[in-house]
């Protein structure tokens, strides 16, 4: 039995001290770092509760994704498999389905939307009798009033179909019209909502500026309030705006003056606004030529002294970050869903190639390159379903801390569509490349995905710096314990048998009596790499302190280990709950998952460690001394090989 005195508190307190993280990430200014991704981790964070007795301590999470950054394993988000649809939700989504998908294969026809870069009336004026512009509008403000994970299983249909389609509607309500379902009161609710829900009005989320892409706080659109107080008059343009050219309702991000009441100093920040385009002073561009997603309108927005009654503020006054990232956050797992509809129908079309193509005498699904290609892409579709209706249970279930999970769901679900859609191309060889298959527009669809609604990059920086200020937050309380550790010997001793335990290798299964028996030591791995990355974690913060938010090269290696672990844990849960369930599939999904925690240990233990070692840090110094060479001489250093300029 582990016994905790005073004498042992006075042994651990010099060995812990010296582990303290000093600075909490988020404390200071970035040197260098975008102020953006600070801002988006603070905003994006749920704050910390109090502990009993009104005594501030450290925050306490229900994320894994938050959790595992610590090293600790909360399984109430994973495990059990989110279950959350009632029997009459279900009934719902079982009559929505079955239209949604004879529309989309009768009605809608994606290649001549590709051809001719639009959509044309017929196809929109379906998609509004099938209530599809306002499936999460309350019943009573006239939409279907949908669930997120009904609302991920219809977006998956129109992601199996047409991605340009998909953005159109994504646009539209996932984040044009979002921030009033999120932060909107009840007269704008009851004004906008209902016009917006039918698809009378289209709505458009305006955020992106010329000089401001990823910096989102660094936009220049102004609205500067009257003398009066009764409106705002709005300057500035936003660019590559999804439904900009169509759209009558604006959710527009601008700076507004706000004066500091304790210091009485004005300094600006970012509001959110209603804007519509019947208040005068709007115009558009013509709808940007793109490499795909062409049916989709994107265009610039004017916004030339635009007037903007007082009650069309959106959420508080100086607080449009936070709207803007909020929403953004919300609306994630929607792309998950929708690429994991892409991706299973891109993975029919392949396999349907691949067994009935002759070469060399066999069938060419007999061969082992294209088993590996069939094998990969399917577990890579089903970590991404997994995640994305992982996520949407969890938000349906009231939890609000989902952020890391939803970004990770995102930028998964972009880079595996990508290789799902290449690699069914690679199958098919020739004729894959051919544009009557269809999977060259896919592939140029899939594109976009890695890039709006927040970069991949700058997603992977969010992942890594928010679960950092989350541990880095437990650090600085267990510094403040040890100055006093008799008046927190809860505390202390929690810590000091976390470390024990680590030391001792004791919670290495923690997730194996989670899972089905069949699935222990795949479960193992997962507990194993939840452990080591804890370590990790905390290792690197105790040496870098808050300048780890410079260390691009590590938080990215952090990043990909992060998602691989996350991941793992999710689809563990999901093919347990198949297993007892007993479904059809639950033999193949345990083989799935068994491979697929297999090779993303390995890839954890490789990307951890990475981030240490003086061979490591070299080569961060030397990839940087590169870039600077191509910077500095424009492009490529050398010359041609054969010395002919």
């Amino acid at each position: 039995m582990f016994r905790l005195n005073f004498k042992s508190i006075a042994r651990m307190r010099s060995v812990i001290e010296r582990k303290i993280l000093i600075y909490s990430l988020g404390n200071g200014n970035a040197q260098g770092l975008s102020t953006s991704v600070v801002n988006f981790v603070s905003v994006s964070t749920a704050p910390p509760p109090e502990n009993p007795g009104n005594r501030k301590g450290p925050p306490t999470s229900n994320s894994f994704a938050v959790n595992m950054f610590r090293g600790v394993i909360n399984t109430e988000q994973v495990f059990p498999y989110p279950e959350v649809l009632t029997s009459e939700e279900r009934e719902t989504l079982e009559m929505l389905i079955g239209p949604t998908q004879k529309f989309f294969e009768e009605k809608n026809d994606p290649v001549f939307n590709d051809d001719k870069a639009e959509i044309p009336e017929s196809t929109l004026k379906g998609l509004r009798e099938m209530g599809a512009f306002g499936l999460q509008v309350p019943t009573e403000l006239g939409g279907l009033g949908l669930s997120n994970s009904q609302y991920a299983r219809l977006v998956e249909v129109v992601g199996s179909h047409d991605l340009g389609v998909g953005i159109c509607l994504g646009a539209h309500q996932s984040i044009g019209f979002k921030g009033v379902l999120l932060f909107g009161n009840p007269d704008q609710k009851k004004k906008y909502l209902p016009d917006v829900a039918s698809g009378k009005n289209f709505a458009a989320f305006a955020l992106t500026e010329p000089t401001s892409g990823s910096d989102a706080n660094s936009i220049r659109t102004r609205a500067e309030p009257s003398a009066d107080g009764k409106h705002f008059i709005l300057n500035g343009n936003k660019i590559w705006i999804s439904n900009g050219g169509i759209a009558e309702i604006f959710t527009v991000f601008a700076q507004t003056p706000v004066k500091d009441e304790k210091t009485g100093i004005t300094k600006d920040k970012m509001s959110a606004f209603i804007v519509e385009r019947a208040f005068g002073g709007i115009s558009h561009s013509k709808p940007e030529k793109k490499m795909g997603i062409k049916g989709s309108n994107t265009a610039e927005v004017y916004f030339d002294n635009t007037k903007i009654p007082s009650e069309n503020l959106l959420g508080e006054y100086g607080e449009g970050f936070k709207v803007a990232m909020n929403i953004l956050n919300n609306g994630r797992f929607g792309m998950g869903a929708a690429l994991s509809g892409t991706m299973r129908a891109t993975i029919a079309q392949a396999t349907e190639f691949a067994v009935n193509r002759n070469q060399f005498g066999r069938k060419i699904n007999t061969f082992g390159a294209i088993q590996e290609k069939l094998a990969t892409m399917s577990m890579k579709h089903y970590v991404c379903e997994s995640i994305a209706y992982n996520v949407a249970g969890n938000m349906d279930r009231g939890f609000t801390d989902f952020q890391i999970e939803a970004a990770i769901s995102k930028i998964f679900a972009s880079e595996a569509a990508w290789f799902v859609a290449d690699e069914a191309i690679q199958i098919l060889g020739g004729m894959g490349f051919m544009k009557e298959t269809g999977l060259e527009r896919v592939l140029r669809d899939i594109r976009i995905f890695r890039i709006f609604e927040g970069t991949n990059d700058i997603l992977r920086l969010f992942v890594s710096l928010t679960g950092m200020q989350y541990v880095g937050s437990h650090l600085r309380e267990l510094q403040k314990a040890m100055k006093n550790p008799g008046s927190n010997l809860g505390l202390v001793f929690s810590e000091a048998t976390k470390r024990l335990f680590k030391t001792s290798g004791s919670s290495s299964k923690a997730m194996v009596p989670l899972v089905h028996p069949t699935l222990s030591e795949a479960a193992t791995l997962a507990s194993q790499a939840v452990e080591e990355f804890g370590q990790a974690v905390e290792g690197i913060l105790i040496k870098y302190h808050k300048s780890v938010m410079e260390e691009q090269f590590l938080l990215n290696r952090i990043a990909e280990a992060a998602i691989d672990t996350y991941s793992m844990a999710v689809v563990l849960s999901r093919a347990s709950n198949s297993l007892h369930k007993n479904l059809p599939s639950a033999h193949h999904e345990t083989l799935m998952t068994k491979v697929w925690c297999h090779q993303a240990y390995d890839r954890v233990k490789t990307n951890l460690g990475l981030t240490k070692g003086e061979r490591n840090i070299q080569i961060t110094k030397d990839m940087m001394a590169i870039s600077e060479g191509i910077c500095h001489n424009g492009g490529v250093v050398q010359s041609n090989p054969l010395g002919v300029l």
